[in-house]
């Protein structure tokens, strides 16, 4: 059996999306653009660490001609301003990946003034105008809880997905846990879905956009530390993940 969550499996889901009729799209231009086609898949990317590996998934989908957004954290794990002026340099939405209450502790005020000036840090390498939080598992923080104190729109923030996606209408598909089906050890990547999601491998994906079972419209989230072509970085990913699902499905995950 060939192994899933590499570059090569990656960019035949990407492929077959193409061939299926699909649009290859960053949120920026979907909330943006005012003439966009029926079938629609928004790009998303959440850059938890190793951006080289997001460097890498931005190459492969230039060479596609197709734009996503990526979504790095300030911290210094994730946050690589060559890195970064790389990807908007092939054409791709830089967008903010935000944990400031949890790295203030849960204290609002300097969460929002931490949000200011990491906002400000991006914006020196894009006109960053979408945010996502960083679901900080092991956190007793939700990020999002930021926003019930301030409005990210006084920041000239168009829209944060947890926030303005219909999910209803919008097919979420993510890697979370290392698994397309993580629902049961995801501690806040979660929405409400009218869509059953039953897919556990890249290629059921892959062999529903063939079959045309999908959805019109879909946010593909992937994190791309989790997607590596190399034998020991991708057994060493595998391992980790699958003792951090262990260790979020018993201690953290609430359903």
């Amino acid at each position: 059996m060939s192994r899933d969550f590499t570059p090569d499996i990656y960019e035949a889901l990407l492929r077959q999306a193409i061939d299926s009729g699909y649009l290859l799209t960053s949120y920026e231009n979907y909330l943006l653009s005012k003439d966009l086609p029926r079938k629609i898949m928004i790009l998303r990317h959440d850059v938890d660490k190793l951006p080289q590996n997001a460097l890498s998934i931005a190459e492969l989908q230039a060479d596609l001609g197709v734009k996503g957004t990526y979504y790095f954290r300030i911290v210094r794990q994730s946050f690589d301003p060559a890195i970064i002026k790389k990807i908007k340099n092939l054409g791709h939405e830089i967008g903010y990946h935000y944990e400031d209450l949890t790295l203030c502790k849960g204290n609002v005020e300097k969460a929002i003034r931490h949000f200011e000036e990491s906002l400000r840090k991006f914006r020196q390498l894009y006109p960053v105008k979408t945010i996502c939080m960083h679901g900080s598992p092991l956190s007793k923080w939700d990020n999002r809880d930021l926003w019930k104190h301030y409005d990210y729109r006084d920041y000239d923030i168009l829209a944060e997905p947890y926030f303005d996606l219909d999910f209803s209408k919008v097919l979420y598909l993510t890697d979370t846990g290392r698994r397309w089906d993580g629902a049961r050890v995801s501690v806040r990547d979660k929405v409400q879905s009218s869509f059953a999601n039953g897919f556990s491998t890249t290629q059921q994906i892959i062999e529903a956009f063939r079959s045309g079972q999908l959805p019109s419209v879909i946010m593909q989230n992937i994190h791309p530390q989790r997607w590596h072509g190399s034998l020991w970085p991708w057994y060493k990913e595998l391992f980790v993940q699958n003792l951090k699902n262990q260790v979020k499905r018993i201690f953290f995950v609430r359903s």
